[in-house]
């Protein structure tokens, strides 16, 4: 039997265009995508989900706990396993073969597999953008970055189960730094 169809109510799509938003704008942020990227090959990590914790902690200002993680990956985890890293594993294969990868005509296909993982991730971004709650205490402004960082670590430690070396605190600090940006609507730093 297949599973039912999950539309989003009209708080959840509005919640979901602003985190993604927010999402896209803090990973266009220099250093953000090579930190995030990092702590996914460190940590087998969805990037989706760090970005949602730095939107959780400096957007909101609130604490990602244990069970919330836990609601986003019930929410995402099948759809990133199956249908998000699948079209990725592809379209690095195609780097460097099988024949007669490279050329042209994989090339191209290549581009398109980019495109659609792209899409995916959009869905992604989506799906978890609805979970977000918009009521309830927030924490100041000035919190935003310890916030983001809190919840980033959150998702790396519940994931690995083990402390976090200095190289990986660099790269939470890196993403919450820019996440507090992004949230106060500062442009890049250069």
């Amino acid at each position: 039997m297949a599973p039912a169809k999950r539309g989003l109510t009209a708080r959840e799509a509005s919640s979901a265009g602003r985190f993604r938003r927010f999402a896209l704008e803090l990973y266009r942020r220099p250093g953000v995508a090579d930190a995030c990227l990092a702590l996914q090959s460190r940590h087998d990590l969805d990037v989706n989900v760090v970005l949602f914790a730095a939107f959780v902690g400096a957007a909101q200002r609130r604490t990602l706990t244990a069970d919330g993680l836990m609601q986003a990956h019930r929410r995402v985890d099948a759809w990133h396993q199956e249908v998000v890293r699948p079209l990725r594993a592809v379209r690095q294969r195609l780097k460097a073969g099988p024949a007669p990868a490279p050329d042209e005509a994989t090339g191209r296909l290549r581009r398109k597999l980019a495109r659609l993982e792209i899409e995916a991730e959009m869905i992604e971004l989506e799906q978890l953008g609805s979970l977000i709650p918009e009521t309830g205490p927030r924490r100041p402004a000035a919190y935003a970055a310890a916030c983001a960082a809190a919840a980033i670590e959150t998702v790396v430690t519940t994931r690995t189960g083990t402390a976090l070396i200095a190289q990986d605190r660099g790269m939470i600090e890196a993403i919450a730094a820019a996440a507090q940006q992004v949230d106060a609507g500062r442009p890049p730093a250069i």
